[in-house]
């Protein structure tokens, strides 16, 4: 089959923003088995004094995440934070009416912030606005940031950390949008208690970057109008809005799948849209920036992701344990792209989430870990993303998609770091059959040549990784790619997603 032509053109001079190492965050929620027998798995042979994994520690050092959102999540609404510190032997085990299952607060506050000290991450943390507030919020601020000589930062000191951990980043609580949240409330109630909350922390410590909650989905039926109530109530006293969005599976539409993209594209323009018609009509210097706090692949309807019920509590079952194709990574790895091209505006994001629960890492109970087909167009482009984000002009033909309609066969990006010289192209084919040449003009980056190019992408779109084989099918070098005369080519096979990496000579 004669392939697709597809041509890009970068230019040094068509800059978008910065590459932002928070663009490669990650969560962490008592959900499933995330934290336990996932990060916390006290019985495993890799396991440290504290608990954690060691074998996890090593993966997300090698995904390159930078920041971990904890402690949820739909969790963290009905979390009673002071249930997680002191004694473990002492702490209270509760009822976690998010996803019906008990929490037995052995992993809390200051083991989190332990296990970021040991895979080298910022702690970015959610508050409770659900069934707490002001009062509590202040209180975890003071624990966590406050130096010794107060009662919540000397009861710090005797239980973990006599120095404070100085977390910088804050979500004023989760989707409170959303019927399903413990304590919902209505975009005027939380726009008016997060404002509240975020006025008052600022008086404890005025460097703090909070976020604020956003719509929990584009297709929500209060989008655009509760972040135009929340934060035309918290604008000034808030940094980021955040957006969540999961409803990317394939459901029997490929081709609509692999364009998942495009409703995050109009999700953060929408998002950022709205900001700036309430920074216009307040009058506000600043701009408000996003949070892309929660972001995946998940199939929602399938068995692992149905919650226990009646009198079924279990603690960390087996809970939204998706099993990740390449088609899924193809998708993530679109999804980063579409990140990266909003760097203007999305100034940081989470893959949700890390372990176990729809995750790039899975592990077995005492056993095995292992990296699902997802992980690696995330650490490929955490790892090479530098630089600065290039505009691209792409000239594609256009693929008819029944969610979307028509939209480019091939989505792409580009970094280039002025101090090295070095481009980085991130590129997927969406063609369900057909290959794509494709031809990029770089006239204007002379001298370079190819010292890397890999493609993921598989004759069956559908192979998963498991503990047993997750190594049959991975990027491999993509031979086609070359630099002539200023310009590089590379054949991209059907359902794929590559990246070129280009250096001076």
């Amino acid at each position: 089959m004669l392939p697709v032509s597809v041509s890009v053109t970068a230019d040094p001079a068509f800059v978008v923003g910065p590459v932002r190492p928070r663009t490669f965050g990650s969560f962490v929620e008592h959900l499933g088995r995330c934290v336990y027998t996932g990060i916390h798995d006290p019985g495993h042979p890799t396991a440290d004094a504290d608990g954690f994994r060691g074998d996890v520690v090593d993966l997300v050092r090698e995904l390159g995440v930078t920041t971990v959102r904890y402690p949820g999540g739909n969790f963290v609404s009905g979390y009673r934070w002071e249930d997680g510190v002191g004694p473990v032997d002492q702490r209270p085990r509760r009822l976690d009416l998010a996803w019906h299952s008990i929490e037995p607060n052995l992993v809390g506050v200051d083991e989190f912030m332990r296990w970021c000290a040991k895979a080298g991450v910022e702690p970015m943390m959610a508050i409770n606005l659900g069934t707490r507030g002001v009062e509590e919020a202040l209180a975890l601020l003071e624990y966590c940031n406050a130096p010794a000589g107060t009662a919540w930062a000397d009861a710090r000191k005797a239980n973990a950390a006599a120095d404070p951990y100085k977390v910088t980043m804050w979500c004023l609580g989760n989707e409170m949008d959303g019927p399903w949240q413990t304590g919902h409330k209505t975009a005027l109630e939380y726009g008016r208690l997060a404002a509240e909350t975020a006025r008052v922390m600022r008086q404890l410590d005025p460097g703090l970057e909070l976020v604020v909650c956003g719509s929990s989905s584009r297709s929500m039926p209060t989008f655009g109008a509760w972040e135009h109530t929340v934060l035309t109530e918290a604008y000034d006293q808030v940094d980021l809005v955040s957006a969540h969005a999961y409803y990317y599976e394939e459901d029997g539409d490929l081709t609509s799948f692999l364009a998942s993209s495009v409703d995050m594209d109009r999700f953060v323009d929408d998002v950022a849209a709205t900001a700036d018609a309430v920074r216009a009509a307040g009058k506000h210097s600043k701009r408000i920036h996003i949070s892309f706090d929660e972001w995946n692949v998940w199939y929602q309807r399938r068995a692992e992701s149905r919650l226990p019920s009646g009198d079924d509590w279990p603690v960390a079952p087996v809970l939204l344990e998706d099993r990740y194709n390449v088609a899924d990574a193809v998708v993530v790895g679109n999804l980063l792209i579409s990140l990266l091209r909003h760097t203007d505006r999305v100034h940081a994001a989470s893959l949700a989430q890390l372990v176990n629960v729809i995750a790039p890492i899975m592990t077995e109970p005492g056993g095995r870990a292992w990296r699902q087909t997802t992980f690696h167009p995330f650490a490929l482009t955490a790892r090479h993303a530098a630089g600065e984000v290039l505009r691209l002009a792409v000239h594609a033909p256009q693929q008819e998609t029944e969610r979307f309609g028509e939209v480019p066969v091939l989505d792409a990006v580009a970094t280039h770091d002025p101090e090295t010289g070095d481009v980085v192209l991130f590129a997927v084919n969406r063609s369900l059959t057909e290959p794509v040449a494709l031809d990029v003009d770089l006239r204007g980056f002379p001298g370079l040549r190819v010292v890397e190019a890999v493609t993921l992408a598989n004759p069956d779109h559908t192979w998963s990784a498991t503990a047993d084989d997750a190594t049959s099918v991975l990027p491999r070098p993509n031979t086609t790619a070359a630099v002539a005369d200023g310009r590089a080519a590379a054949q991209l096979p059907p359902v794929s997603w590559s990246m070129l990496r280009l250096a001076r000579v």
